[in-house]
């Protein structure tokens, strides 16, 4: 039977959760993550903002951090809605359409983030270890052209799984974790057989993240061994220093992917909200802490940024 397709409208909906166990801290959460959405979506919009109007950052290092910005954009407003109405105004119903596309922009812009930092890591490996060639390598053709290469991988990663979710019978209870929906999360519910949807999903993880990661840490290990040819120590940490701010963004984005994945796997005696709230700092803490980072370590973006926020002339 899990094999036959259905039609939307023969699926019950899908109920959030918030925080199981910690119904009295609700409205405090709402207030915490409201917060985590401001400095996100201001301080995103303000990276933007600041790359179209400073002349001089108008370079593939920078187009590729307004990639990122605009992909975290697109996290922080696609959990947004159903965030909103869980912890806000209690209304935790979702039909399965709107599931189902939730998931899908999820995913999609969780995919595009390792895309985009693998991208930027090789704009950090030319502009070390081939300089004089960065230039050349990394034309407006080219850059627009991994960039175009990341979003159509992800789309086409992600496109499969709402139809391959779709295909089952959905017989339980259909409640969810989170107070948003994820596919590690849906597909505990059909009553049908689930192999081909896990082969399909543990394949995307291997061919996105676990390649990406791998494929970062290699162009880190060429950059750090072309920096240790630098017989200046001073100059080793100005080279290194370039780096700082794309390693922290690697760091915010795997370290908590890999919490969530090792608690799902050898956590199951946790309490509910431990899951819950590592996959809150997985979906908002990188929004919320790339563009402070990139504000901090980019002098360009944070003198920009003084004379936005202080009118300071420089």
């Amino acid at each position: 039977m899990g094999g036959h397709p259905h039609n939307s409208s023969e699926f019950p909906p899908f109920t959030l959760t918030g925080l199981p166990g910690l119904e009295t801290s609700q409205h405090w959460m709402f207030l915490l993550l409201g917060t985590l959405y401001i400095v996100s979506i201001v301080g995103n919009a303000l990276i933007l903002f600041i790359i179209k109007e400073k002349q001089s950052l108008h370079q593939p290092m920078y187009y590729f951090l307004s990639l990122l910005s605009v992909n975290d954009l697109g996290v922080s407003f696609s959990t947004l809605p159903t965030v909103l109405a869980t912890f806000c105004f209690h209304l935790r119903k979702i039909s399965f359409d709107s599931c189902m596309a939730q998931m899908f922009f999820i995913h999609f812009f969780s995919f595009a983030e390792s895309g985009i930092l693998l991208v930027m890591s090789f704009d950090r490996y030319v502009a070390i270890c081939n300089p004089l060639r960065y230039a050349t390598v990394l034309t407006d053709a080219r850059v627009a052209c991994m960039g175009m290469s990341v979003i159509i991988r992800s789309f086409c990663m992600v496109f499969p799984l709402p139809f391959l979710l779709k295909r089952l019978r959905f017989c339980k209870a259909n409640v969810l974790s989170h107070a948003y929906c994820l596919h590690p999360d849906l597909i505990r519910l059909p009553c049908g057989d689930i192999t081909i949807n896990n082969i399909f999903g543990l394949f995307i993880v291997i061919s996105t993240f676990g390649l990406d990661s791998a494929l970062i840490l290699i162009s880190y290990v060429l950059i750090l061994r072309s920096v240790l040819a630098i017989a200046s120590w001073e100059e080793r940490l100005k080279t290194l220093n370039t780096c700082v701010s794309h390693m922290c963004a690697v760091l915010i984005f795997y370290v908590p992917m890999v919490g969530v994945s090792m608690a799902a796997r050898y956590g199951r005696h946790a309490p509910q909200y431990v899951h819950t709230l590592m996959s809150l700092i997985y979906l908002f803490v990188p929004p919320m802490l790339n563009p402070v980072i990139y504000s901090i370590k980019t002098k360009e973006i944070r003198q920009r940024l003084f004379k936005i926020l202080l009118g300071t002339k420089f």
